[in-house]
């Protein structure tokens, strides 16, 4: 199975099986120490962009998700089902290693999903949620994932496998981003696509915007 290849310092914790007050909440540890969690939490989608608008809006919508310097992350995997040619969403993760701060909040990413239904799914990366802030950390985007592309055996299609952060507006907008781990592109989602907005130019998550983009359009 794949697994995050630094962990992603997108921490979290010490339990091993969500809260159970939240049925969004399925995640375990395997014997392997790494994280699994359930799916779907939601799909089928077309693309990854219909997968990202939808997905940003049930994940801020977890509590705490959007509480600001008070608030916690939420951690997923979003995954392709290759006899379906559909986008999944998994069940949700609240697992810290670390306790928060003020300044920093932190989810473990799982490393893998259980999905019955679906015997042969290729894992497209992780997603988790800022409830403070819209943009990627420098922890965030040094993380790398082994390897940065998948193919489907049967059709021969490459996927690149990327980072997905949610942040929920005080307006009430959602805001989704997109770091991809073979490009090193960063991009936001914007009127239903994905827009290129900047790059990671180092190994320690130093990013470059490009030429008249930023975080908010």
């Amino acid at each position: 199975m794949l697994r995050p290849g630094r962990e992603l310092l997108l921490l979290v914790g010490f339990l091993v099986v969500g809260c159970a007050a939240n049925p969004n909440i399925r995640v375990r540890r395997t014997s392997d120490g790494r994280l699994q969690v359930d799916g779907p939490l939601a799909g089928p989608f077309p693309d990854t962009e219909t997968l990202a608008a939808h997905a940003c809006e049930l994940m801020t919508g977890q509590g705490g998700a959007s509480a600001g310097m008070a608030g916690s992350e939420y951690c997923a995997l979003h995954y392709y089902a290759p006899d379906e040619q559909a986008y999944y969403l998994s069940y949700l993760s609240d697992v810290k290693r670390q306790f928060d701060t003020t300044a920093q909040k932190t989810c473990e990413m799982p490393g893998t999903v259980n999905d019955p239904a679906r015997r042969t799914v290729i894992i497209l990366g992780g997603d988790h949620t800022h409830p403070h802030n819209r943009r990627f950390s420098r922890v965030d985007l040094s993380g790398r994932w082994y390897p940065a592309r998948a193919v489907d055996k049967k059709t021969g299609q490459v996927f690149e496998r990327d980072l997905y952060l949610f942040f929920k507006e005080g307006t009430g907008e959602c805001r989704a981003y997109r770091f991809n781990y073979a490009t090193r592109e960063i991009l936001a989602l914007r009127e239903g696509r994905w827009v290129v907005i900047g790059r990671v130019v180092n190994d320690e998550g130093r990013i470059e915007m490009l030429d008249g983009k930023d975080w908010l359009p």
